[in-house]
């Protein structure tokens, strides 16, 4: 890359390319962003973010743009704003900023192109409550809140279009307790629990629709376990 950074995004865009934004480089949060090229195995910069973020969540929406939501850009300075990747123009257009400033949180798409974002901190406590982003308006809703308050968690948008989220930390500790977002009502419920309690786990949907939920960290360090939903 053209610049070395750590806590940054990385979006595969309709084109095919990858679009890196954002992150830290150990000096200052950065508001670059550079695309890379698989069938030349070159990367290139694109438009600069409107705000220097690390710890963000970005999705590629139906449309092809990219939202890039919230995050951090300085100590104990947590981000509500949003924006959009053009990936015709590269350039960068602020949107809707959400209700609550939040790192850490999961971002998902939704069946009907809506973007769900979940839980997340800004401290030692975390926004419990979900949001819901509108591409057509640009704009954030509430999406109810959460059984559980809770950061570095993962998402996964099942088969049945509902979002499972998993584990991640509380305000009490580590978690094992599972959740299910329905968009159709736009209700929280409870699941059965992980196995282990993780943080900074993986989570993948599988061909088969299952979940695999791979390692983490927890009280007794890092994990090499893994575990199927």
């Amino acid at each position: 890359m053209n610049i070395e950074r750590r806590q940054h995004t990385q979006t595969t865009l309709t084109n095919e390319l990858v679009l890196v934004a954002g992150g830290y480089n150990g000096n200052s949060y950065l508001n670059s962003a550079e695309l890379y090229n698989s069938s030349t195995g070159t990367w290139t910069t694109t438009g600069n973010m409107s705000a220097a973020r690390a710890y963000h969540k970005a999705f590629t929406l139906k449309d092809g743009s990219v939202l890039v939501a919230g995050g951090e850009n300085g100590h104990n300075s947590y981000l509500n704003s949003a924006e959009l990747y053009n990936p015709s123009t590269g350039t960068w257009a602020t949107t809707g900023s959400m209700n609550d400033a939040r790192r850490y949180h999961t971002a998902s798409i939704l069946e009907n192109g809506l973007v769900l974002v979940a839980g997340g901190s800004v401290s030692v406590s975390s926004p419990i409550d979900a949001e819901l982003y509108n591409p057509s308006t640009g704009t954030w809703t509430n999406a109810g809140s959460m059984n559980v308050a809770r950061w570095l968690h993962t998402a996964s948008t099942l088969t049945n279009g509902s979002v499972l989220v998993t584990g991640g930390r509380g305000s009490n500790g580590f978690l094992d307790g599972t959740e299910l977002y329905n968009p159709g009502i736009g209700t929280w419920t409870t699941t059965r629990n992980i196995n282990v309690v993780r943080q900074y786990h993986a989570e993948s949907t599988l061909a088969n629709g299952s979940i695999l939920v791979t390692g983490g960290q927890n009280k007794g360090g890092h994990l090499n376990s893994a575990e199927l939903y």
